[in-house]
């Protein structure tokens, strides 16, 4: 209920040093009326308080609970309101007096939360003092406008030779990763976080719903391969409340942002949003929300189309930065025309498919070529890069293609026998191990010695033994991807007709 409180006269802090605090404190003393509101706690349970009272609350306001519990609006009906619990503490029951904050919620942001483990709030799960970060930025923020924004024109290399050569990416796109679980998704989102080394990028991996044997699995790789130096990982675990684990991708893109506004190129990761999806499915049905198709709220497009649409490249007037988004998403059996997943194919700029079978077959990464698909990455491709894999995609496709009728033991043209021969040998050369990203130079090695001819007379069992040739040689050389290409094709033949030594 709201109810007015008559003072005898309200204060103003000052600033003076406190000699004089008092002194100032009478000079600045004005009586006056103040009107406040104080609402009651109706029920609580599963991360939920209904809250009766407060008629001047507002959507996503912060909420104070006389017991030290905050929470946050997240649905008004005529006669309560519904609030997601942010912190809840053992006293937290009906009766409970409750206080509205008059702000919305934001968390601290800055380079002091490099190298950090926060959770949705910025508080600290590394058992580290809390960042010392002088900056908020509001969760919940516009989009930026569409005169703030910038072209894709830079590459975002992810190490992986099957995505920088044939599906690139490029800095300020939204690429979604689907696939079941257990195909390498997250290992691909790693794989990026981790080829970021060195190149003026910074990184949040935001873990969604995830178990803590998984969110310590990701920090020991991080930490393996020096990626904290310039990541901060922002953490909703599975035991944490269901209202923070729906506001952690929000979290992690709040504090890319204020990096991006910077003139910083950044990149988030969102592990994962149909885990994200479940979450905000338990709140809106705990506070009886009718459920939209398929037993999700229908408004489940709009909180990841605002979630996404805030990954963009700003133009130089606004700064220059870049907010580069790999979402990821669950599939069950392959399905990719389920509602959530057709939902992100939608909103995002294209999608890296992991294939099931692909997975059984031994190829790493499981990525489908002809299920993926980059709308603008190509644009932002180097160019040297993107003249050598020009048509190697639909040259790949059209081998998948041919070699179906080899399963028939049908005979076919010399020609086509080259064809899928040497269709094999470049899927050999697109496998790759994963946490071994590699640099764009060595993309620019295997695609010139492919081109020139250097694999065709290899086996598929000799490609292995080849890369790792040219990958040693190539540590060694100065060539750049603004060397000359007869340069880089001189190069690349000595490094692999030169036999190697016996005994070595």
């Amino acid at each position: 209920m709201a109810e007015k409180v008559v003072e005898t006269g309200t204060g103003k802090k000052s600033s003076e040093p406190a000699v004089n605090g008092r002194e100032s404190w009478l000079e600045q003393y004005r009586f006056g009326l103040r009107t406040g509101e104080r609402g009651t706690v109706v029920s609580v349970g599963d991360g939920i308080a209904w809250v009766r009272g407060l008629p001047g609350a507002a959507m996503d306001e912060i909420l104070a609970f006389d017991d030290g519990s905050r929470g946050m609006v997240f649905h008004l009906t005529k006669d309560m309101l519904g609030a997601i619990l942010l912190h809840q503490s053992e006293a937290l029951t009906a009766g409970t007096e409750v206080h509205p904050g008059r702000r919305s919620l934001s968390i601290p942001v800055g380079d002091a939360l490099l190298g950090r483990v926060v959770d949705p709030l910025g508080s600290p799960l590394d058992n580290l003092p809390a960042p010392e970060c002088h900056a908020y930025q509001p969760l919940e923020t516009l989009s930026p406008p569409i005169t703030a924004r910038e072209f894709v024109h830079e590459p975002l290399y992810t190490g992986v030779k099957i995505i920088d050569c044939m599906v690139p990416i490029g800095r300020g796109q939204r690429q979604l990763i689907i696939g079941d679980r257990g195909m390498g998704r997250s290992s691909l989102a790693i794989d990026a976080v981790i080829n970021q080394r060195g190149k003026h990028v910074r990184c949040v991996y935001v873990l969604v719903g995830q178990k803590r044997s998984t969110v310590v699995t990701t920090m020991d790789l991080l930490n393996r391969y020096d990626a904290m130096d310039y990541t901060t990982v922002v953490v909703g675990e599975a035991s944490a409340l269901p209202g923070l684990q729906y506001l952690a991708p929000f979290a992690g893109c709040a504090i890319a942002e204020a990096w991006m506004n910077q003139g910083i190129d950044t990149l988030v990761v969102y592990d994962d949003l149909s885990t994200h999806a479940r979450s905000y499915r338990e709140l809106s049905l705990l506070l009886r929300r009718p459920p939209g198709r398929e037993a999700y709220p229908g408004d489940i497009f709009y909180l990841h189309a605002r979630l996404l649409e805030r990954a963009t490249c700003l133009n130089a007037a606004h700064g220059g930065g870049s907010m580069t988004a790999l979402p990821i998403v669950e599939t069950q059996q392959g399905d990719i025309a389920s509602y959530i997943s057709t939902n992100l194919i939608s909103i995002t700029d294209g999608q890296l498919y992991l294939d099931q079978s692909l997975f059984d077959e031994g190829f790493r990464p499981a990525i489908d070529v002809t299920r993926s698909v980059s709308r603008i990455g190509g644009k932002a491709q180097h160019a040297c890069i993107q003249k050598e894999a020009g048509s190697m995609k639909l040259g790949y496709l059209q081998f998948l293609e041919l070699e179906i009728f080899t399963r028939f033991g049908a005979r076919l043209e010399a020609s086509m026998e080259a064809r899928i021969r040497r269709g094999r040998i470049l899927r050999e050369l697109l496998k790759q191990d994963r946490l071994s990203p590699l640099p764009a130079t060595f993309q620019m090695a295997w695609l010139v010695a492919f081109n020139e001819g250097c694999f065709d007379n290899s086996t598929p069992q000799d490609v292995g033994a080849q890369l790792e040739r040219l990958q040693s040689r190539l540590e060694d050389s100065e060539l750049t991807l603004d060397d000359a290409r007869e340069r880089w094709a001189s190069a690349v033949t000595t490094w692999l007709e030169r036999a190697p030594e016996k005994g070595r």
